[in-house]
């Protein structure tokens, strides 16, 4: 996770958000990954990528219409958690149970 985004993502809105977008999945669906529709759902993801600039905006940042419910398979092949700063396959990113993103790997090692 990156270093702006650490506040935000322990933001009691935040966790509402997320909170609500799950819980909406689930009832349309069972919570099944809105990308390859197999897997359970795991991450909440913002399709418009957080940024400095955009983080305060609850129009991007706390609207469901920008959110998908992935499982975490898809999750890391589309934001690239398992690669490093050459392309490399290398975990990036650890999740917590609760599907938060808990630990920033990148420079470590």
């Amino acid at each position: 996770m990156k270093d702006f985004a650490k506040e935000f993502y322990q933001s009691k809105k935040w966790k509402a958000c997320r909170a609500s977008y799950i819980a909406k999945r689930m009832q349309v669906d069972g919570g099944v990954c809105e990308v390859c529709g197999h897997e359970q759902g795991y991450i909440v993801h913002h399709i418009v990528q957080l940024t400095k600039e955009n983080i305060s905006n609850p129009v991007i940042a706390l609207n469901h219409a920008y959110l998908r419910y992935e499982c975490k398979g898809c999750h890391d092949r589309e934001e690239g958690h398992y690669l490093d700063a050459k392309g490399v396959k290398r975990l990036t990113c650890i999740f917590g149970e609760d599907g938060q993103p808990k630990i920033d790997l990148r420079g470590i090692g």
